[in-house]
């Protein structure tokens, strides 16, 4: 009876590049050459979404991790230069930032639960944040086009990105060494730049000691080596409660911070361009008329007298209207309410909650003896500090402003829509006939204030009036205000000016009045920017390198072939303390696999190091004593892809070195206990690659038993496991076809489906791109779907109306 039991089947259309089985669910995650990420469940291998290449994010994914609870899911993006985290449950975007590389691999590791138990104390500090701080409201849906990430209930789904208290940490590496590590997955806690070459794969130890990296640098020669780095990262693993804390931290400040951006966003749409038509008809009126009269003095002439200059009555009841003068006071109005109400309601809670953060932040970085060598600078957290109660201070200079021309605005349009009735000769409402002499003072001011033409205005706009004063606070300009609010009558200002002490004292935040909204929010964000950038400088410069060890070089014929699936593959043995290095040297020995062993502790050594796993033993040994011995066959296999299932087993996929080319490729399950066992040493020089010294490395021999498993009509190439969850994908030579297997269960039903699978699979294997009619029948599943719910490129689509967590 053969071993594992085959779960699901497919030939997909498009070829796979990446795939990656969510560390606690039965799912597993695509990425194919078309730039679409899928998920597929287990059973059946039936896909429950596709996310679809987006211009805005990008088109070209070269890298996948898994969070490790398994709710979201993190991939790069080449072409864009971007780390995108997505939903696992919903498909949806919540968030993403920019590299200075593009990200060739990733890792996301979670610090095992004793390490992290030091730092029950600050998280315990840190959860009062919510007995004092209010809940922050959810941006309108009539603006979630904006954005997916605080849209309708998402705000709640972003600042609660942090998951749990644990720490865990997303490394990505790219070209030319670039490798940086993430908290959460949004704060980067660190910046290294101790490496050569490209990275090819990483893994960070779950007790912070140490990060393993693949890398592939040009030899002297010009040809592509494979080397093993070992970077020392103590100091990690040394401030692990502190790191956790001020890694929380700036992780809400960062969240924070796209609150506030989205919010100002939100507020920028509320504010509509009809608003402006009071300026260019003013504009147009000054161009065209043929009187010297200003603008204002024909205004005032209307409000004493009554009477209106012929050039005055049509502009008003031509070109403005009565209609349209009431459209447009109501959408100052509606527009005006509703900025009000995003800068009360969002911006100066945001504020306020950014500054308590801060304020936290700079307490712990006074703590030198904890914090100072994380690279918290008490300084540049107070200039963030100054810069947020600017920020805050200019909110709410814009809320005086939009109550002051509401008033203005409410007058001013009253007065003159009764005017442009009695100019047209229409009965005026009895209640907007009254108008007390204070009221006249009060359109008169305001006439006199805002009608006036300005010459450089026009010359730096193509206006010459700004009646409407609230979007000049909205504009993403470095220019001043063009009317900046008068300052002459205000007490305080006067007082701060006149005294020698408060007027330069850092207690006081600067106020920044001839600068917009928008300015001064791009100065907080510089500032804080540069105080979060710090540790991650000082962090990474920390780290130093333990070891690098060259493995072997890389023929001419494999360096033009994707990398993603290629060994070496990385493992951390959390129980045991070690780094685990699996990989083979095909041009030298294609028979054994290789297992390069590390403590996670750099000062900590292993005597057998590196042991090689000789695969010239027989394919039917048993290990059922009662049952009789099958007959053994003295077979050859070279290892085409090796991953670690677990931390004594080592998941492979063998071929036969027989001569015919259709050599038998099987799903094997090696036990490890026994090779690791070896006490030979190998004695490594450091001055020659692993490859020029293989004829000294110890070898084991090992028999699996019936833990194997033949993959007929199928040349299977590659493989990913997850032994939590116990289950195996196998993917084709031409990265098309995929089987998925449980590998704690026996399969009962091989011959039907083996039938039925010798239909799917045909010859497809060895084609590049199958004929119309065999892809057809191949991915049926896929092509039904597809044709229900394509929307077209950039745009989501579920293809199956299920949902992720169906499979808990």
């Amino acid at each position: 009876m053969p071993a594992f039991r085959q779960v699901g089947e497919k030939q997909l259309p498009n070829p796979v590049l990446y795939m990656a089985w969510s560390p606690k669910r039965d799912l597993i995650a695509l990425v194919n050459s078309a730039g679409e990420l899928l998920l597929h469940r287990l059973a059946n291998f039936q896909r429950v979404w596709t996310l679809a290449p987006n211009e805005n994010t990008g088109k070209e994914i070269t890298s996948l991790a898994w969070r490790p609870d398994g709710k979201m899911l993190a991939f790069s993006l080449g072409d864009t230069k971007q780390v995108v985290l997505c939903d696992a449950e919903k498909a949806e975007i919540l968030h993403l930032f920019p590299v200075d590389y593009p990200v060739s691999c990733m890792h996301w590791m979670e610090v095992q639960s004793d390490s992290s138990a030091s730092s029950s104390s600050f998280t315990d500090s840190e959860d009062e944040s919510n007995r004092f701080l209010p809940k922050l409201p959810t941006l309108p849906k009539s603006y979630s086009s904006t954005s997916k990430i605080f849209s309708e209930e998402k705000s709640d789904e972003v600042t609660n990105l942090l998951g749990e208290v644990r720490l865990n940490i997303l490394v990505v590496g790219g070209q030319s060494g670039f490798v940086e590590l993430y908290a959460y997955g949004l704060y980067k806690i660190a910046t290294l730049n101790k490496i050569t070459g490209i990275c090819r794969s990483l893994c960070l130890s779950s007790d912070l000691k140490s990060l393993s990296v693949i890398t592939e640098v040009r030899s002297p020669e010009d040809n592509a080596e494979i080397h093993y780095v070992q970077l020392d990262t103590g100091l990690l693993s040394s401030c692990l409660p502190e790191l956790t804390r001020m890694a929380r931290k700036f992780t809400h400040i960062s969240t924070l911070l796209q609150y506030l951006r989205l919010s100002l966003t939100c507020m920028c749409e509320a504010w509509e361009d009809i608003l402006m038509q009071m300026d260019l008809r003013l504009t147009k009126f000054v161009q065209e008329k043929n009187t010297s009269t200003q603008v204002q003095d024909e205004f005032l002439e209307l409000l004493l007298w009554g009477h209106a200059s012929p050039e005055l009555q049509a502009l008003l009841m031509n070109q403005l209207t009565v209609k349209g003068l009431k459209m447009l006071g109501q959408s100052i109005e509606s527009s005006y309410s509703s900025i009000q109400k995003l800068v009360i309601s969002h911006l100066q809670s945001g504020s306020e909650a950014l500054l308590y953060h801060l304020s936290e932040v700079k307490g712990m970085a006074l703590w030198k003896q904890k914090f100072q060598p994380l690279g918290l600078d008490p300084s540049a957290i107070e200039d963030a500090i100054t810069a947020v109660g600017s920020f805050t201070l200019k909110a709410s200079e814009l809320l005086q402003v939009i109550d002051k021309s509401m008033k203005n605005f409410k007058a001013f349009f009253r007065w003159l829509y009764v005017a442009m009735l009695r100019m047209s000769e229409d009965h005026v409402p009895p209640e907007l006939n009254k108008m007390t002499q204070k009221d006249l003072a009060f359109v008169a001011d305001f006439l006199s204030e805002h009608f006036s033409a300005n010459e450089e205005l026009f010359d730096r706009k193509g206006k010459y009036f700004n009646v409407e004063r609230v979007g000049q606070y909205l504009k993403d300009e470095d220019e001043d205000l063009v009317s900046p609010p008068n300052m002459e009558g205000n007490h305080w200002v006067t007082f701060v000016q006149q005294s020698t002490h408060l007027k330069e004292s850092p207690l006081l935040f600067p106020t920044y009045p001839q600068k917009s909204l928008h300015f001064v929010k791009r100065m907080m964000e510089s500032t804080i920017d540069l105080c979060l950038q710090k540790p991650a400088g000082v962090i990474g410069s920390s780290v130093q390198q333990a070891v690098c060890l060259p493995l072997y070089s890389v023929s001419k014929s494999s360096e033009d072939t994707p990398r993603l699936f290629e060994l070496p593959s990385l493992w951390n043995d959390k129980n045991a303390g070690m780094h685990y290095v699996v990989f083979c040297m095909p041009e030298i020995l294609p028979s054994k696999i290789y297992i390069l062993r590390r403590a996670t502790d750099p000062n900590r050594s292993v005597s057998n190091c590196l042991v090689a796993i000789d695969l010239n033993t027989p394919l039917s040994t048993t290990i059922d004593d009662e049952a009789p011995e099958a007959e053994s066959v003295d077979r050859s296999y070279s290892c085409l892809d090796a991953r670690l299932y677990d931390d004594e087993t080592l998941t492979v996929v063998l071929q036969g070195q027989e001569d015919d080319e259709s050599r038998l490729r099987l799903l094997a399950q090696l036990p490890l206990s026994s090779a690791l066992r070896c006490e030979e040493v190998f004695t490594w020089d450091p001055t020659l690659r692993l490859d020029q010294q293989s004829e000294g490395i110890p070898a084991q021999g090992l028999t699996w038993g019936n833990q194997s498993r033949d993959l007929e009509n199928m040349k299977a190439q590659f493989v990913a496991v997850n032994g939590i969850r116990k289950v195996a994908c196998v993917l084709s030579s031409n990265l098309r076809h995929i089987r998925v297997f449980e590998m704690d269960v026996e399969d009962e039903e091989d011959e039907e489906r083996a039938d039925e699978s010798q239909d799917i699979s045909s010859d497809q294997d060895g084609l590049e791109e199958p004929p119309a009619n065999q892809r057809a029948t191949g991915a049926d599943g896929d092509r039904k779907a597809e044709a229900c719910g394509e929307t077209g490129e950039g745009s989501w689509v579920t293809l199956e109306q299920t949902s992720a967590s169906d499979t808990l």
